[in-house]
């Protein structure tokens, strides 16, 4: 399993990008609004800071309009991944997509036959909303699941990745790695705590008075 940053944060961006274990990225219109004040520039300059694939969604509802939109997304970078939602607009624009050789991410999954039809279309990424699930009462990870089987099943025909979103814990990420999913989008906070144990700390501590104590060096 591989690890995206879910964020439109420059600084952010850079931050996690040094870590080194940044498979790519995704944004969303939300985080865009919230972070970016000039979108050409801002797009142009992750996808240099990103050198794996950098979802971008489109803001249109019919297929006209997603295409226009994701042919602009697409002249940002080599590594942008056009992100449509999942609805029949949607599907046909992937396919359009799919067809002349660019990635898509569908998203905004929520259920195992979206993500079946999303994968007869071309779709490069699948994107189930673990959290927003849960929010309803429904197991998100179930889903992630029925989706590995599904994929599983007809390896030689659908060739789709499963990018689990809505990461709202380290528990939903070591979930998505036990049942399969290929990638994980989380926000920055989230991939900060992954290495985070107290006994760790306490470990290093202890190490670490040891060595003063001692008369070695390095």
């Amino acid at each position: 399993m591989q690890i995206f940053l879910d964020s439109a944060d420059i600084g952010e961006i850079k931050e996690i990008n040094d870590l080194g274990i940044l498979a790519g990225l995704t944004t969303n219109p939300t985080l865009v609004s919230k972070t970016i004040t000039d979108f050409d520039t801002s797009i142009a300059e992750i996808c240099k800071i990103i050198k794996g694939d950098v979802s971008v969604e489109v803001v249109a509802s019919d297929t006209p309009s997603m295409i226009k939109q994701g042919e602009k997304l697409l002249k940002f970078g080599e590594n942008i991944v056009i992100k449509l939602p999942l609805t029949w607009e949607g599907i046909k624009a992937c396919k359009y997509f799919s067809n002349n050789g660019a990635k898509v991410n569908m998203t905004l999954c929520f259920s195992s036959n979206q993500a079946v039809v999303a994968g007869l279309a071309g779709a490069a990424y699948i994107s189930p909303f673990i959290g927003r699930l849960e929010d309803t009462g429904i197991d998100g990870l179930e889903l992630i699941r029925d989706i590995r089987q599904i994929y599983d099943n007809y390896a030689g025909k659908i060739h789709t990745k499963i990018l689990a979103a809505s990461i709202r814990n380290t528990n939903h990420f070591r979930e998505c790695a036990l049942v399969g999913a290929d990638f994980v989008t989380m926000p920055a906070k989230i991939i900060k705590q992954l290495i985070s144990h107290p006994l760790t700390a306490s470990g290093l501590e202890l190490f670490n008075q040891d060595w003063e104590k001692s008369s070695l060096k390095m």
